[in-house]
């Protein structure tokens, strides 16, 4: 428990992490992934080059000191991040290591003038303090999954049965576990963490699954990109190879409800959205099915949400692509997703519930456009594929 004295030292570090967090951060990182080859795998390089996991650490960071006194305003960032933390197998072993690098960190950036020996202590009881609470709540989780009918703790080895391109850049993966046991029920919109070995390096992913769950396999539905090196070593793998999955986690799902459901993405983003419209296609609850892509051959599964729409008259699907010509089907309209197009594909009755994913440019503008169209902000929900970060 902190003291009165810590927690003032803790919100008085707040004007500096607002003016230099990232660079406390990417030094962060520096420190821990060159001295601690170990934690590599739990860390996607290509955020580390991008600089999105260190504005994303230093977001979180500073969003935690305004808060060091009443943790619960952090609403829903915890959930997420130890949801992340179990589908990539961070371990109590780990926090050590962080804690470490982060303080050090903290003094070297900042200056012995700035970050006394009071300062340092103030950090290490607030990082053990978020430490506690994580590892307490993960290890929860791991053993509900681990008790769960078809689960597991750690990893389980899981084989390509099928292996289907559903467009120029997106291929499915069925993945079947190779002990021929049992396999846990999921919620439509949570991931698994995925763990290969690409040139003698151990390397960690998230993939959303893209499919209800069905009780024998699990489907993942992967974009090639451009000198990706998970996503092309994925790409390379043939039917029959074996991989290594994490349990499903994640609290971005469908929740409960008899409200009109309008589901929205923007290119690879579609694949959660695939197994909440099964799911809610299941019930009589409306749905409005709304895909933007670049253009027809990058996107995915347009015959398989045409054929849903003709069994199902609950459904009504919109496409948007951003360029259009050809002999291959015709969206519905080409250019941007507008606010216009947006308001005439919606219910006319904005009480509904919006669930929206795709890349960062995208979710912003939808995030925008929904809250301009009258739909409740409380029943709007999105995910990152990346770092959490502000859609602001």
């Amino acid at each position: 428990m902190l003291c009165a004295e810590q927690i003032a030292l803790i919100k008085a570090t707040v004007p500096l992490l607002e003016s230099g967090g990232e660079a406390l951060t990417t030094h962060f990182y520096h420190l821990m992934l060159n001295e601690h080859p170990e934690v590599r795998p739990l860390f996607n390089q290509a955020h580390q080059a991008s600089g999105e996991q260190p504005r994303a650490l230093a977001n979180g960071v500073l969003m935690y000191a305004r808060h060091i006194d009443r943790l619960e305003a952090l609403g829903p960032l915890v959930g997420q991040i130890i949801n992340k933390h179990v589908a990539l197998q961070v371990l109590p072993e780990h926090y050590p290591i962080v804690g470490g690098c982060l303080l050090r960190a903290i003094r070297e950036v900042l200056g012995a003038e700035i970050a006394t020996d009071a300062v340092i202590d103030a950090w290490a009881a607030a990082y053990q303090q978020l430490a506690d609470i994580l590892i307490g709540n993960e290890e929860q989780l791991y053993q509900a999954k681990a008790e769960a009918p078809g689960g597991w703790r750690g990893a389980r080895r899981f084989r390509i049965a099928r292996k289907v391109a559903e467009s120029e850049e997106i291929s499915s993966f069925h993945l079947q576990p190779e002990d021929g046991g049992a396999l846990m029920d999921f919620l439509p919109g949570q991931y698994i963490g995925l763990r290969l070995q690409i040139d003698g390096e151990e390397v960690r992913r998230n993939y959303s699954l893209s499919a209800a769950s069905n009780g024998r396999e699990y489907r993942i539905s992967v974009k090639r990109e451009p000198g990706g090196v998970v996503s092309n070593a994925l790409h390379a793998l043939e039917e029959g190879a074996v991989v290594e999955l994490f349990a499903p986690a994640g609290d971005f799902t469908l929740q409960p409800g008899d409200k009109p459901l309008v589901l929205i993405s923007g290119g690879v983003g579609i694949t959660p959205t695939l197994a909440m419209l099964e799911q809610a296609l299941a019930t009589s609850r409306p749905v409005h099915f709304i895909h933007c892509a670049r253009n027809a051959g990058v996107h995915a599964f347009r015959r398989t949400v045409d054929a849903l729409a003709e069994r199902h008259s609950q459904l009504r699907h919109f496409y948007c692509y951003d360029e259009h010509e050809g002999e291959a089907a015709a969206p519905d309209a080409v250019g941007l997703l507008t606010e216009d197009r947006l308001a005439a594909w919606l219910p006319a009755d904005r009480d509904v519930d919006a669930y929206f994913l795709g890349p960062k440019p995208f979710m912003a503008a939808v995030k925008r456009q929904l809250k301009a169209l009258g739909v409740p902000e409380r029943q709007t929900r999105y995910e990152f594929f990346g770092p959490a970060s502000a859609l602001e």
